[in-house]
């Protein structure tokens, strides 16, 4: 959702996500470059409220010459599909807003809207698009910390748009890729092929609790795993059965090998471990060679990994 337009600033994004105990930064230069360069990722302890965090990093990093964005997290905002109206792309959001009234759980008339198209399957099927809606009052809440900070915030974003951005540096070209993440709020699993999002799936497995199962408890995690991407896979050839998907991409998480030889010998497409040190440039990064700390700023990396100008 974009809130503001901006001056001339540094090349690339900076995203900065407050969490309750740091506040994470990331920056990352897309333009020019064979592959996104992270130029910064870093997690800094949260001494005082937000904004004094904020006041503090804007000093440090001397954040006015950056594009900045930042996160919703899961519960501040909704994501809906539906068929997209016959308008130009300069009228899609003001044309989408009275279709999805009955759909999301709050009233539209105190929501903030943004919409995405979703490429069209087939001449023959209807053109859907991807609709985020999130109330004023939590788009103020995330933003208002920023503010009082002297922060210029230009975008917020969203989980399954930052992993998006992440999985258009690992896709084959004209061939589609699922990449399967899990955080503290649970798995989201994101279909992208040429650097669109075409389906996403959110799971009710959190990282916390991979990493704490074992024994039959890991096992029937694992099972649920296997079902809802045997699902989304079958719910995906249904809809896009043109577009072969080339792979499944699983992100750091609590013994992943495990996990992938698990899913491997479960699905019938092929399942890798991502590592983004071999993924994007990281040279400036040298941690992020360390897949605990992949696993922790995925979507903070992915989030700053826009096309600059970039509307979605």
């Amino acid at each position: 959702m974009r809130l503001f337009g901006s001056a001339q600033k540094k090349s690339g994004w900076m995203c900065i996500n407050v969490m309750p105990h740091r506040v994470d930064v990331s920056h990352v230069r897309v333009a020019g470059r064979a592959r996104p360069e992270v130029m910064l990722c870093e997690s800094y302890r949260k001494d005082g409220d937000d904004v004094s965090a904020l006041k503090r990093l804007a000093r440090v990093l001397d954040l006015d010459r950056y594009h900045c964005t930042t996160l919703l997290m899961p519960g501040q905002y909704q994501m809906v599909q539906i068929e997209a109206p016959s308008v130009p792309d300069a009228e899609l959001k003001a044309a989408v807003r009275w279709r999805v009234k009955d759909v999301i759980d709050f009233s539209i008339d105190n929501a903030m809207l943004d919409a995405l198209r979703i490429p069209a399957a087939s001449s023959a099927r209807n053109q859907q698009v991807f609709v985020v809606a999130a109330r004023n009052d939590a788009i103020a809440a995330a933003v208002k910390p920023f503010n009082d900070a002297d922060i210029a915030l230009e975008v917020v974003d969203v989980p399954e748009m930052a992993q998006r951005n992440v999985a258009a540096c690992l896709e084959e070209g004209g061939r589609a890729l699922v990449l399967l993440a899990f955080d503290e709020h649970g798995g989201l699993l994101t279909f992208s092929c040429d650097g669109e999002l075409y389906q996403y799936r959110r799971m009710d497995v959190s990282r916390d609790s991979l990493s704490a199962a074992h024994g039959e408890m890991r096992q029937q995690f694992y099972e649920r795993i296997v079902l809802e991407l045997q699902r989304s896979l079958d719910y995906f050839d249904r809809q896009f059965g043109q577009l072969v998907v080339s792979k499944v991409v699983l992100a750091p998480v609590p013994d992943a090998p495990d996990l992938q030889e698990y899913l491997a010998s479960n699905l019938s497409v092929r399942v890798e471990l991502l590592d983004l040190a071999q993924a994007l440039e990281c040279a400036q990064v040298p941690e992020l060679r360390e897949p605990a700390r992949q696993q922790q700023c995925l979507q903070l990396i992915g989030a700053a990994m826009r096309a600059e100008g970039a509307a979605a």
